[in-house]
């Protein structure tokens, strides 16, 4: 049977415990879209400058937690937007560099940002009532070990658990609802989260539901025992691909329309680049997600 694995925490006087490298939706999606931009990402670890694109949703992202932490009767859309100039304050604070997208004799370009920001809060608004709504958790960090030792991990930007049992998993998306290979992406992320709450609680998700702020779209869906059990498949297989090229460093980059959105051409071959010297297989903790990541 698999088993829960909790995340080793560090004990008084000894250093922490170097985590078991995992696989998260973001780099299972990374190496099924193009192996060497996973190597990029989770081996050599290249540094990639987020848009304020990026930042906005990691910023409406926050809101909603914060949101869902107020009393259900005080979730209305006037304290949402008020939380986002106090959000804003304490994610520049843990990641100064990011303030580095704005121009400093410019404050009225992060205002700007700020107001696109609300927008993107009110469009929440009008896709459901927070008011009506008891989440179970929000941000919730999910992990398990499958049968076959394979770790998973993830976060869960919201979990509602009905009365009845009925589980819920709510992804929000700061972009337009997508064409179909975006589609496809967000619903593997999603079959992500529904294998690994299946596999903790023995119950497979009723609906899964990303919600898309920019158009106001909401999309569901519904999957199965037996289609889960397919994608399990699937991430194992994924997870074994990504061990073979590990030992070999052979990453093969995977040009496609998505490359227009790359940060890493100048190492890539497809582009002319020379990727860096491999530095070996170091079993790299690459399943945790960036709030960028989770922004997605």
């Amino acid at each position: 049977m698999p088993e829960q694995t909790a995340t080793a925490q560090a004990q008084p006087g000894r250093p922490a415990a170097r985590r078991r490298p995992a696989l998260s939706p973001s780099r299972a999606s990374d190496f099924k879209q193009c192996p060497l931009l996973y190597r990029f990402r989770a081996v050599d670890r290249l540094p990639e400058v987020p848009t304020k694109a990026q930042l906005r949703g990691t910023l409406v992202h926050s809101v909603l937690e914060r949101l869902f932490a107020l009393p259900q009767a005080d979730r209305v859309p006037a304290n949402a937007k008020e939380l986002l100039e106090p959000a804003w304050t304490e994610l520049s604070a843990e990641r100064p560099e990011w303030t580095e997208l704005f121009e400093a004799d410019k404050p009225e370009d992060v205002e700007e940002w700020l107001r696109s920001a609300a927008k993107l809060v009110d469009s929440y608004f009008g896709l459901e009532d927070p008011t009506r709504l008891d989440p179970e958790a929000c941000e919730l960090h999910v992990e398990i070990e499958l049968g076959s030792g394979v770790l998973l991990r993830g976060y869960v930007d919201r979990l509602d658990v009905a009365p009845t049992g009925e589980i819920r998993v709510v992804d929000y998306k700061t972009g337009a609802a997508p064409r179909e290979i975006g589609e496809a992406k967000a619903l593997f992320q999603m079959k992500f989260y529904a294998v690994v709450l299946w596999r903790l609680r023995g119950i497979v998700p009723r609906q899964l539901k990303l919600m898309y702020l920019t158009d106001g779209q909401s999309l569901a869906y519904t999957p199965d025992e037996a289609e889960l059990l397919r994608f399990e498949r699937t991430l194992e297989a994924i997870w074994q691909a990504i061990l073979k090229a590990g030992k070999t460093g052979d990453f093969r980059p995977n040009p496609s329309k998505l490359c227009g959105w790359c940060d890493h051409q100048a190492h890539c071959p497809s582009f002319g680049g020379t990727p860096p010297a491999y530095p070996g297989w170091p079993e790299p903790d690459a399943g945790e997600e960036s709030p960028i990541d989770r922004a997605d």
